[in-house]
């Protein structure tokens, strides 16, 4: 009995110190034999100092709850289409507007139909600038495209359009030069005047014995109009007067060539005689008006266009008072 109790005693004191003095690394689960059931009791170790992470791994990841990322989509940059003429500046833009408006294959339309566009170029939204339609100004006066008119000067119808385009440049010059807004100074004695030359051509035909008519209806509008546009909107007045003086350059030569030779025995008026290259003088002043178009909104570019458009109705409906239409 003894000797059985001894036994147990180095078997308990041998696995003890094997549990105790035995590395880390190497530590193992061990059983003892108890004295009562004879049953191996198992003994469990671990060492204090490993890590939590290495006792209870962390459960798997299921790549069925996350699945995987949705690719990233970069949303295309759009830009803006440009504007005919656009890169060049603001006059570059209306001279597109007045090709447009210029004939289409030699049909005309007639000028008193444009009431219902005006109302509708109030809608700042519009991109529908230049409206495809036939609207004549100084440079179509021309007329060889009627389908059944014949189109011929008469002194009278040109006096009454040297009357309203005096009321017009009138207009235009003394809101220049007496405004306090500073945009309209820099358009000053630009070297385009008409005022004076129409004048003297006003008081030739008084001399000659031929009356000098009140202006018209065409005239008195358009310059009720400029007052107006004047009064409210900087860019937008000058737009009509740029396309004023640009529409007198390019078409006046025709009309004064016509009027000397069929009506007037060959005479030089002042209404187109400029001192110095006219073509020069117009440059000058396209070139400050594009400068002053840098700084506007693209809203504001797109009404100048629309007034384009009015200008050129205006400017229109004057110059047919040179002519007689016969059916």
């Amino acid at each position: 009995m003894c000797a059985t109790m001894s036994l147990m005693v180095k078997s308990v004191s041998a696995s003890m110190a094997y549990a105790v003095f035995s590395p880390l690394h190497s530590l193992k689960p061990s059983t003892v034999l108890t004295r009562n059931s004879r049953r191996a009791l198992p003994l469990c170790c671990s060492g204090s100092s490993t890590p939590a992470s290495m006792s209870t791994p962390p459960p798997p990841i299921s790549t069925a709850s996350t699945g995987t990322a949705p690719p990233v989509v970069r949303r295309r940059m759009r830009y803006r289409k440009q504007y005919p003429g656009e890169s060049k500046g603001i006059t570059e833009e209306m001279r597109f507007v007045a090709m447009r408006l210029r004939n289409i294959n030699g049909k005309k339309l007639n000028d008193n139909d444009t009431q219902s566009e005006e109302d509708d170029d109030d809608d700042g939204d519009n991109d529908d600038y230049a409206p495809e339609e036939n609207n004549s100004s100084e440079s179509d006066v021309d007329g060889d495209g009627g389908e059944a008119e014949t189109w011929r000067p008469s002194v009278e119808g040109f006096l009454k359009y040297l009357v309203d385009s005096k009321l017009v440049f009138d207009t235009v010059e003394r809101i220049v030069d007496d405004s306090n807004d500073v945009a309209y100074a820099y358009f000053r004695k630009t070297g385009l005047e008409r005022s004076e030359g129409l004048s003297e051509d006003l008081e030739w035909f008084k001399q000659q014995g031929m009356v000098i008519p009140e202006p018209s209806s065409p005239g008195v509008s358009y310059a009720k109009y400029l007052q107006e546009l004047a009064d409210n909107s900087a860019p937008l007045f000058l737009c009509h007067f740029y396309n004023i003086y640009f529409s007198h350059i390019a078409g006046g030569q025709v009309i004064a060539r016509q009027v000397s030779e069929k009506l007037l025995e060959g005479r030089e008026l002042g209404f187109y005689t400029w001192e110095g290259d006219v073509q020069e003088l117009l440059k000058g002043v396209r070139e400050k008006l594009n400068k002053l178009g840098e700084h506007w909104t693209r809203d504001d570019k797109n009404k100048c266009l629309r007034e384009t458009t009015k200008s050129f109705r205006y400017l229109g409906q004057i110059v047919r008072l040179i002519i007689l239409e016969l059916k």
